[in-house]
């Protein structure tokens, strides 16, 4: 694939855009458990705290951890125009991602395993993958929402 091919591709709202989009999505949702798994680790071993403020913690831990690599690296070209856009964008996302992924593994949890007797390992694993494309889906039309430069915000126009 030539530069002028690429370039039509990332321009496009295209099925394979949005693919690719999803990976990093994904990608950086790995990493991010890994993130949590060792925030968890180090709130409770080293510094000794309270299981659940430890999980809490580890929670946020990872949410900051993948918003700054979704805003640089999953939607880098919806910068955010200014830090305060970006700390909007941060508090979009942890509402939005936050409440889905711990309430909808939750009530997934709930119905799969107290309700249908899954396995708790499979029946988790169902519920990542549905609260993940849920938050995809958020942060995409929400927190990464394109934002028309035509228009000028609120703000700018008190200033």
């Amino acid at each position: 694939m030539n530069g002028s091919q690429f370039t039509v591709l990332r321009s496009q709202k295209s099925p394979a855009r949005l693919f690719i989009r999803w990976l990093k999505f994904n990608f950086v949702g790995g990493i991010g458990i890994g993130v949590q798994l060792a925030s968890l680790a180090i709130f409770r071993s080293l510094f000794g705290l309270n299981y659940l403020l430890a999980t809490a913690l580890a929670v946020e831990a990872a949410v900051i951890h993948n918003f700054l690599w979704h805003e640089r690296f999953t939607w880098a070209d919806r910068p955010a125009g200014r830090p305060v856009h970006s700390l909007a964008r941060l508090v979009r996302f942890n509402f939005s991602n936050g409440a889905v992924s711990i309430i909808g593994n939750l009530l997934l949890m709930r119905m799969l395993v107290g309700q249908l007797r899954l396995n708790y390992v499979a029946a988790n694993l169902m519920a990542i993958t549905v609260c993940s494309l849920a938050n995809f889906l958020l942060s995409d039309r929400f927190v990464f929402r394109r934002v028309s430069r035509a228009m000028p915000s609120r703000v700018e126009n008190r200033i």
